[in-house]
């Protein structure tokens, strides 16, 4: 079997260390707040770009380029190996799209190479998770011809629950209006939203006040999760810790899965959804 080298973006959220443990590189998006570019790779410094959004200080976020994707692949290609890229929904970001353009780039210049461009159709956390077991079964001496038969199933089975603390940033990126900003806040109503099968942010249902929301992803795990005790668990937060570890608790003791792992929004998607963030991922029936 040739070697192949597993490659994501930095909408999957795995922070560099992350990256490192499971033997994965990263092709990094990029943020602004207030104009200055944010550095999307070192998640350690992401409680100032939430308190800056606290602010009210914009932001502006870029997908990743086919420079930076072709940079990537012809490393990787030049060394003999294929790859396996793993791409942030494309429902959400020019990145994926970004990819195939520099794929055929590379072939170009290498034709016996092999590049595969897989659309995880997930954010955040989610797709995080869809490249944690990606990498494992590479680990384990899976080929990339495994690796994606196993994906193609379980992708679209990556349970997405996620709510936010704060509806301006919804409301900045069209996804709800201004009326319903308002009204929401003054009544403090917190949504409960997912990623769809085509991997698009959709508004599941209304909450009345913080920790009914926080429940209610526990809820929704509790209702659609198979097989929980035997699944890695990612919980990421946009700078709410003490909400994380919450919800992080309260899995663990209903179900005891394999694994929970929380971690940071990263700027890219944080920009969009605000501080106070909070994301679950499992393996479930259907997203």
């Amino acid at each position: 079997m040739k070697p192949f080298v597993l490659i994501t973006d930095s909408g999957s959220d795995l922070s560099l260390a992350m990256a490192a443990e499971y033997g994965v590189e990263l092709v990094f998006l990029g943020a602004e707040l207030e104009g200055e570019p944010v550095d999307t790779k070192n998640l350690e410094g992401i409680k100032a770009f939430y308190d800056g959004m606290r602010e009210g200080k914009a932001t502006k976020t870029f997908a990743a380029n086919a420079e930076q994707f072709a940079e990537s692949f012809e490393k990787a290609v030049a060394a003999g190996n294929d790859i396996l890229y793993l791409g942030f929904t494309s429902a959400l970001s020019g990145t994926y799209a970004a990819s195939l353009i520099a794929k055929d780039m590379v072939i170009e210049r290498y034709p016996d190479a092999r590049i595969e461009c897989f659309d995880t159709k997930a954010a955040s956390l989610g797709q995080g998770l869809v490249v944690y077991y990606a990498a494992m079964m590479k680990k384990d001496g899976s080929d990339i011809d495994s690796i994606l038969a196993f994906l193609t199933d379980f992708a679209p089975k990556m349970c997405h629950r996620f709510t936010v603390d704060d509806l301006v940033y919804l409301k900045r990126g069209g996804r709800i209006s201004s009326t319903t900003a308002l009204v929401g806040t003054l009544l403090s109503i917190k949504p409960i939203l997912h990623v769809s099968d085509d991997g698009k942010l959709i508004s599941l249902r209304k909450a009345r006040g913080r920790k009914a929301a926080v429940q209610g992803l526990f809820e929704d795990m509790k209702a659609l999760a198979v097989d929980p005790h035997e699944h890695t668990v990612f919980i990421s937060h946009a700078d709410c810790m003490d909400d994380a570890k919450s919800l992080a608790e309260m899995i663990e003791k209903e179900f005891s899965p394999k694994k929970i792992v929380i971690g940071d929004i990263g700027p890219v998607i944080g920009a969009h959804s605000g501080p106070g963030t909070l994301a679950l991922f499992f393996y479930a029936s259907a997203r």
